[in-house]
């Protein structure tokens, strides 16, 4: 006997027709037709499958879905999967009565679409850092600028607003095999697909895009294998600095024993002379703290349970950098909330800082912890840990652009310097930032250190250096630094 046909055959006008899904998606859940009975299909497409096609309405009133399903199926909707269709409406459907599924990640439909989300951000990540624009032109006095950029997934609409925010003062094109994104006049708008040779040949805009990636490029910090993992060479000939990479990696070990031999000579010299990666590439710190969760799930960075950014004011004069976040932030969602934290805002108070004024972060983002029983117990970042984030922490630091930055504990001062830095040679010295990064420096040690002193008298002299030192951050800030 042949099995019956579906019930409703919905038609998209094209692969990436996402809105359109969308739209027919909660139609079909107001008109309560389950997933076995719907196939989905895309213009051009035999009808192979029987049944009605698109015979429903628009739902008469909005579809009631938990947010965070809603949420995670929008990400992973821009998936290249052909099954994502059948997966995400299923997925939605399931929604309605399980209002927790989005996070039952035991479920083989919940694992599967926040594999496929997973992929969007990773992609996303990508494009953020491996567009690299080609001046083709100027006309009226605004420039003109073109990139080639291959995507694994149907990402151009979704990212090309960040691309906005950042290159808004020029006229530009980015072409894919999936889309092209035009931004002409202040407007966004989108055509189809292009080939590489609708870009440009090199420019001089290269040059200088070399010369300035050769003078970031940090020797003391190669991972062969990571670097290959977070630049893979598909991208390389699309960017103009991959030709560098062989010399530099060459030159690297020669480069690396003139460093070790400069820090030799002073150590805390090396420090204020480190510079500290590149500016700020983001253009909010919300933009930022966007990116992060993309990239700790990327490389598999911490197990708590989320990413925990940086909280305060967004032009705050103090920057307090601690290690990492702990049981109770993780849960929270908030740093310095803890045992740890609440000693650490005691003595802000003591030292008369208003930590709302202040800006509080960590130089890794992530709990790091292991399972005994029904604790977790505190596991300290790795070196490798600690430099995969160090750049996003430079980045949080320029959008703030603070007039002292302390550093609390030997993470802290790891993750800020980009080397590891023994602190009692720096503990509460007022170190100069490059210019380039601006204000100074003043390391202290973690709150978690005072907890951890069992004599009482000790924990009382190192509380009194610990309350000195947030005073001289303090009065450093009021002076201007």
């Amino acid at each position: 006997m042949a099995a019956a046909s579906p019930s409703v055959v919905a038609t998209l006008e094209r692969e990436d027709d996402l809105e359109g899904w969308k739209a027919k998606a909660r139609a079909l859940i107001a008109q309560r037709v389950p997933p076995e009975a719907v196939v989905w299909r895309t213009q051009g497409e035999g009808d192979l499958f029987g049944g009605s096609t698109d015979q429903f309405p628009p739902p008469a009133a909005e579809i009631k879905l938990p947010r965070k399903a809603v949420q995670l199926a929008g990400t992973a909707i821009y998936h290249a999967s052909r099954e994502r269709f059948d997966l995400l409406y299923r997925f939605l459907w399931r929604s309605q009565s399980e209002p927790g599924l989005a996070e039952k990640m035991s479920d083989p439909d919940t694992a599967a679409v926040h594999r496929l989300a997973k992929a969007i951000r990773r992609d996303a990540h990508k494009m953020h850092a491996f567009v690299r624009f080609r001046k083709v032109g100027e006309i009226g006095g605004r420039e003109q600028f073109g990139a080639w950029f291959e995507p694994d997934h149907h990402i151009v609409e979704r990212e090309a607003p960040f691309f906005v925010r950042r290159f808004s003062n020029m006229d530009w094109v980015i072409v894919t095999p999936r889309k092209t994104a035009i931004y002409q006049n202040g407007k966004l708008f989108f055509r189809d697909g292009g080939r590489r040779e609708d870009v440009p040949g090199d420019d001089s805009f290269e040059d200088a895009w070399k010369a300035y990636y050769a003078s970031i490029f940090n020797p003391a910090r190669i991972m062969t294998d990571a670097m290959r993992a977070e630049m893979p060479k598909k991208y390389w000939k699309n960017m103009p600095e991959a030709s560098l990479i062989p010399e530099l990696l060459e030159s690297a070990p020669r480069r690396v024993a003139e460093m070790n031999t400069r820090a030799m000579t002073d150590p805390k010299q090396a420090i204020s002379a480190k510079m500290i990666r590149e500016s700020a590439q983001y253009g909010s710190l919300e933009e930022l703290n966007a990116t992060l969760l993309a990239f700790a799930e990327e490389h598999d960075l911490g197990n708590g349970v989320r990413l925990v950014a940086g909280e305060g004011s967004a032009d705050a004069d103090l920057f307090f950098i601690g290690e990492q976040p702990g049981d109770q932030e993780d849960l929270a969602g908030r740093p310095f909330v803890g045992p740890a934290g609440q000693l650490f805002g005691q003595y802000l108070q003591s030292a008369d800082i208003d930590r709302s004024s202040a800006y509080v972060t960590n130089a890794v983002k992530r709990f790091n912890f292991q399972e005994r029983g029904k604790r977790r117990i505190h596991q300290t970042p790795k070196a490798g840990e600690i430099d995969l984030w160090a750049p996003f922490l430079m980045q949080e630091h320029q959008l703030v652009k603070p007039k002292v930055s302390v550093t609390l504990g030997a993470t802290a001062l790891r993750g800020f310097f980009g080397r590891p830095v023994k602190l009692s040679e720096v503990r509460g010295e007022t170190i100069p930032l490059p210019d380039d990064v601006g204000g100074v420096c003043v390391p202290t040690f973690h709150p978690s250190y005072l907890l951890r002193i069992q004599d009482e008298g000790q924990r009382q002299v190192e509380g009194r250096k610990f309350k000195a030192d947030l005073e001289k951050a303090r009065a450093l800030a009021l002076d201007g630094a």
